[in-house]
C-alpha cells in the first residue's frame, strides 16, 4: 500500500497539474458538461455512471475493513499458532515448468529451500517439465546447491502436451508418495519466486480455520519489456489487490490465482480434482462439449468452491512473478486477454449455476456482474457517438473529459495499492476496461475458441465442415445480434429514437 515515505515528489506534482488541467477543462471548453439542455450524455447515463462507481464503492470499503479489522484479527490467531510451535507435517510444492530461462529456475527453487529453511518443515519439490532443457537446468542447480535440510525434488515429465496434464502428472506423483492430515500443497509455475516469509504467513491460517481449503496471496510482476508493460500489470495487480480484499471478507475469492495458492494436501491429491484439472470441460448450447486448455486456476477454484471449502486471500504475503515479454508485446497482450477473459466466461458460467446460496450471496452477485460490467462498460462510447450525431462533435468532448477525470479519480485509489503514483493509469485503466469489454463480447458466443501461447502455442481442434461453418455464422449472427440490441437501447435512452406514444398505437391500431 501507499506510504507516505514513498510518495514521490515529481510524480505528486505531475498528477497536481494534470487535476488542475482536467479542472480547467470541464469549467471552460464548451463541452455540454453544464448545458442544462444539451447535457444529454451526463444526465441520461448518469443513473448508470452512478451504479457503477457506488459498485467500486463497495469494494473499496469492503476492502478496507478486511484489510483493517478482519484480517488483523486472522493474523494474530496465525501468528499465536505459529510462535506456540505449530508446524505443517510436509509441504509439497507442485511446479510446473516449460522451456523457463535459468536466472528465473535458480530464483525459484531458490526460494523454496529459504522457505523450507526458515520455517523448519520437511518437503519435496514435485517439478513438472515438458523439455529436457528444464531437468537439465534442475539437476545442475541442485548438483551446485546441494540443500542443507530435508528436502527432496522429484522430476516429473509430463507425458501428454499441455499444463494441465503436467500438473495432473505431479498431483499423481504426489498421491503415490502419500499426503498427510497436516500436510500442505504450494501450486507454483515456473516463474514464482516467494517472497521471505510466505510459508510463515500462509501455513497457519489452516491451523486456525478447519473450513479453509485454499488460500492466495499478494502477488507483483517483474517485466522484461517495454515500460509501459510494467506499468500495465502494476495496474492489474492494484485492481487485484482491492478486489481481492473484498472477496475475502465473503471467505471466498474469485480464483485461485495459478501462479502461487495453498491447498490442504488433501484436496491436492483427490482424484476428482485431479481430473477436473486434466479433463475440465464446458458442455455449450452452441459449441457441445469442449475440454479447457488454460484456466488451470479456475478449476482448481471451482472445485474448492463446489466441495464448499473456504477460501481467502492473504495480503501481508507475497511473490513475484517474471514476465518475459519478448519481441512482440502487443501479440503477447492480446492473446493474454483472450485467454484470460475467456477463462473468466467459462468457468463463471457454471459458478452462476450453483447458486447464491452455495456461493455465498456477494460472490455470486460478483460472477453475475462481470457479465453486467462488459455491456455497461460499451455504454459510454455508444452513447457518445449517437449523441455526437444529435448535438456536434463537443458531445465528444463532454466524454472525453467525463472519461479522465473518472478515470483519475478511480485512479488516485489504485495508487494507494499500487504504492506509487503512475500517470500513466487512467489512460491505461480506460482502454484495459474498455478492450476487456470488448474482448468479453467477442468471446461470449466463442466459448470453444481457445489459443495458449506458452507451452506450445496450443489450440482447441473443432470439427471441420458444415457443422463448424454453422456454428461460426450463428456466433457471429447472435454477436451482431447483441450488439444491435444494445446500441438501439443506448439510442431508445437517450433520446435519440424516440419512442412512439400511446395515443399513436391507439390511431394506429383502433379498437
Amino acid at each position: 500500500m501507499l506510504q507516505p515515505r514513498r510518495i514521490r515528489m515529481i510524480p505528486a506534482a505531475k498528477l497536481f497539474l494534470l487535476a488542475c488541467a482536467l479542472t480547467l477543462l470541464v469549467i471552460r471548453l464548451p463541452n455540454h458538461i453544464w448545458d442544462p439542455v444539451k447535457s444529454t450524455f451526463v444526465l441520461t447515463f448518469g443513473f448508470i455512471a452512478l451504479w457503477r462507481y457506488l459498485w467500486w464503492t463497495t469494494h473499496f470499503v469492503r476492502s478496507r475493513i478486511y484489510r483493517l479489522l478482519v484480517f488483523p484479527k486472522k493474523r494474530v490467531k496465525a501468528a499465536a499458532v505459529w510462535s506456540d510451535g505449530w508446524r505443517p507435517s510436509f509441504l509439497h510444492f507442485m511446479v510446473v515448468t516449460f522451456r523457463e530461462q535459468s536466472q528465473t529456475t535458480e530464483r525459484m527453487l531458490a526460494s523454496i529451500v529459504e522457505e523450507c529453511r526458515s520455517a523448519g518443515v520437511p518437503g519435496r519439490i514435485y517439478i513438472g517439465t515438458g523439455d529436457v532443457s528444464d531437468e537439465q537446468q534442475i539437476e545442475q542447480y541442485f548438483a551446485a546447491n546441494p540443500p542443507d535440510i530435508e528436502l527432496e525434488a522429484v522430476i516429473v515429465r509430463q507425458n501428454q502436451t499441455g499444463k494441465r496434464f503436467a500438473i495432473g502428472s505431479v498431483l499423481r506423483a504426489i498421491s503415490r508418495y502419500g499426503v498427510g492430515p497436516n500436510d500442505l500443497a504450494i501450486f507454483m509455475d515456473g516463474d514464482t519466486i516467494m517472497d521471505p516469509g510466505l510459508i510463515a504467513k500462509c501455513a497457519p491460517m489452516f491451523a486456525t480455520n478447519p473450513k479453509l481449503g485454499a488460500l492466495t496471496t499478494d502477488e507483483r510482476a517483474i517485466v522484461v519489456g517495454p515500460e509501459w508493460v510494467q506499468s500495465w500489470h502494476d495496474l492489474r495487480f492494484a485492481q487485484r489487490r482491492l478486489a481481492m480484499e473484498s472477496h475475502s471478507l465473503s471467505n471466498k475469492v474469485l480464483t485461485l490465482t495459478g501462479r502461487l495458492s495453498v491447498f490442504r494436501a488433501e484436496i491436492a491429491v483427490n482424484a476428482d480434482f485431479i481430473r477436473t484439472i486434466e479433463a475440465d470441460s464446458l458442455t455449450h448450447w452452441l459449441w457441445g462439449q469442449f475440454r479447457f486448455m488454460s484456466g488451470d486456476d479456475k478449476s482448481t477454484w471451482f472445485w474448492v468452491l463446489r466441495d464448499g471449502w473456504e477460501m481467502m486471500y492473504v495480503p501481508d504475503a507475497s511473490c513475484v512473478t517474471i514476465e518475459n515479454i519478448g519481441t512482440s508485446p502487443w501479440e503477447r497482450l492480446k492473446h493474454n486477454l483472450l485467454r484470460w477473459s475467456g477463462n473468466m466466461l467459462r468457468n463463471g458460467t457454471r459458478a452462476i449455476a450453483l447458486g447464491p446460496r452455495r456461493v455465498g450471496p456477494f460472490i455470486w452477485w460478483c460472477l453475475i456482474d462481470q457479465r453486467i460490467s462488459m455491456w455497461t462498460m460499451l455504454t459510454g462510447p455508444i452513447a457518445a457517438v449517437i449523441t455526437s450525431f444529435l448535438f456536434g462533435p463537443q458531445a465528444l468532448l463532454a466524454y472525453f473529459v467525463w472519461v479522465v477525470c473518472t478515470r483519475l479519480m478511480l485512479s488516485c485509489v489504485l495508487f494507494y495499492y499500487a504504492g506509487e503514483i503512475y500517470l500513466t493509469f487512467p489512460v491505461l485503466l480506460y482502454f484495459n476496461q474498455l478492450i476487456i469489454s470488448i474482448v468479453k463480447v467477442h468471446l461470449l458466443f466463442r466459448l470453444s475458441k481457445q489459443r495458449w501461447l506458452n507451452r506450445g502455442d496450443q489450440k482447441n481442434k473443432q470439427q471441420e465442415g458444415q457443422l463448424l461453418i454453422f456454428q461460426r455464422v450463428m456466433a457471429s449472427f447472435m454477436t451482431g445480434f447483441y450488439l444491435t440490441l444494445l446500441v438501439f437501447a443506448v439510442a431508445v435512452y437517450s433520446g435519440a429514437i424516440p419512442l412512439p406514444h400511446l395515443h399513436t398505437l391507439n390511431w394506429m391500431w383502433p379498437r
